[in-house]
């Protein structure tokens, strides 16, 4: 039975990919016309817009939407790879290759002892929770990228580490999945790789660092946590409102300014936490790291920028449910429920962007009730996730605890993707 099942699984798991991005991409290439606003305008007049600008050998300095770090110039001209298609249907395809390619990585991962394919079941199921925002956008390629890093950790921490940096110059956060990798390895190298690309970008295209200054001067986006104070606040008087700003739906007015800095101040809390965490886990005398903590720590890393953040994108949750997916190849991570609550978090994000997102804007109570349960999911995923990290790695006892009884054997499986420095 097990031998049968194991044959069938790659069937159904493929069958339910195949059929689900089929549809993503009839949505996109508007083939069939999904509700809502046209989420593929970011592709067909925003990307093509930067994509030529790339092309004449710099960064669109003069776009205050151009707000992603320098490597993102590369999804952004990778169409021209399939210089036979117009350019957003060549995003597409290449963003729907990108996603069977994460498939086959988490697929891999999830053989062998200890392994569990409900990964490649995270990621085959959560996609399309999105719909068909998740291929208007090039977060999958980010998430890809993401993904390789922390399945590369345990075999071959340099590569790890050089995709990690590679993942952060494409959208900072990919970063985070060196929190929990073993030893200096993946560090040294993502900072020699970052180092060197972020200096070649530097000398060969003027403006790689403008968006530093346009991510500094944005308000609070509608999407977000703190935005619930003024859809709230709108009932009550507020004299703010909702504009088009730096690319996105923000609230602009009084007091937009104090919560813009609270949200910036809990991200700071949030890598105090971290830090606290990592050192305090890599001198413990309790369980230590195992095989599932590089993944759960950047699960949960994400999870805390996240919430914390002025902006909550659709989009974001496709990182969550990469990063999610790896934990599930691990039949002993702690992040099984905070996984559940992502994966319906994203089902209520494909109702609030784009079906309702008309009620969003305007702050109805349908639209807020459906932003506050998205918002509540995630930050109580962030909280289960946290605890669960926490106790699974961080107990009172002696230092030294990869030695000590329960710790992790210093002879470590050269498999094992995290443990302390």
């Amino acid at each position: 039975m097990e031998t049968k099942d194991a044959r069938r699984s790659p069937v159904w798991l493929l069958s339910t990919w195949g059929a689900s991005r089929l549809v993503l991409l009839l949505f996109v290439l508007k083939v069939l016309v999904f509700p809502g606003p046209d989420v593929t305008s970011d592709v067909s007049v925003i990307y093509r817009g930067w994509s030529d600008v790339l092309r004449t050998g710099t960064f669109p300095l003069a776009d205050v939407t151009w707000q992603y770090p320098p490597a993102a110039a590369l999804p952004i001209v990778s169409p021209g790879l399939l210089p036979f298609l117009e350019y957003a249907t060549a995003f597409f395809v290449l963003v729907c290759v990108t996603d069977a390619a994460v498939l086959a990585l988490l697929w891999h991962a999830g053989r062998g002892p200890g392994r569990s394919p409900r990964g490649a079941w995270v990621w085959v199921v959560g996609v399309p929770l999105l719909g068909p925002t998740v291929y208007a956008r090039y977060d999958v390629m980010v998430t890809a990228v993401a993904v390789a890093a922390l399945l590369a950790a345990g075999r071959h921490p340099r590569v790890a580490g050089g995709l990690a940096a590679l993942g952060a110059l494409l959208k900072v956060w990919p970063a985070m999945v060196l929190l929990g990798m073993r030893g200096r390895a993946p560090w040294l190298a993502a900072v020699l790789s970052g180092a060197g690309l972020t200096a070649l970008f530097a000398v060969s295209m003027p403006g790689a660092f403008a968006f530093l200054t346009f991510q500094r001067e944005r308000g609070v986006e509608v999407e977000s946590l703190g935005s619930l104070v003024f859809h709230v606040a709108r009932h009550f008087g507020w004299e703010g409102g909702v504009l088009l700003n730096y690319g996105s739906m923000e609230f602009l007015g009084p007091h937009v300014g104090t919560v813009g800095t609270v949200s910036m101040a809990l991200s700071g809390v949030a890598f105090g936490w971290l830090v606290l965490w990592r050192l305090l886990a890599a001198r413990s005398g309790g369980p230590g790291f195992s095989a599932h903590t590089a993944a759960d720590a950047a699960f949960v890393a994400v999870l805390m920028f996240t919430v914390t953040s002025r902006v909550i994108s659709p989009q974001y949750l496709v990182w969550l449910i990469g990063v999610g997916a790896v934990c599930r190849c691990f039949r002993e991570s702690r992040m099984r429920v905070p996984v559940t609550l992502v994966l319906v978090a994203s089902l209520v994000t494909l109702l609030e962007f784009p079906l309702l997102f008309g009620d969003v804007v305007t702050s109805t109570p349908l639209g807020i009730t459906l932003l506050a349960v998205r918002n509540v999911l995630l930050v109580a995923a962030t909280l289960v996730g946290a605890r669960a990290l926490w106790r699974d790695t961080v107990r009172p006892g002696r230092p030294g605890g990869a030695g000590e009884p329960g710790g992790l054997s210093r002879a470590a499986s050269a498999d094992t993707p995290a443990s302390a420095p």
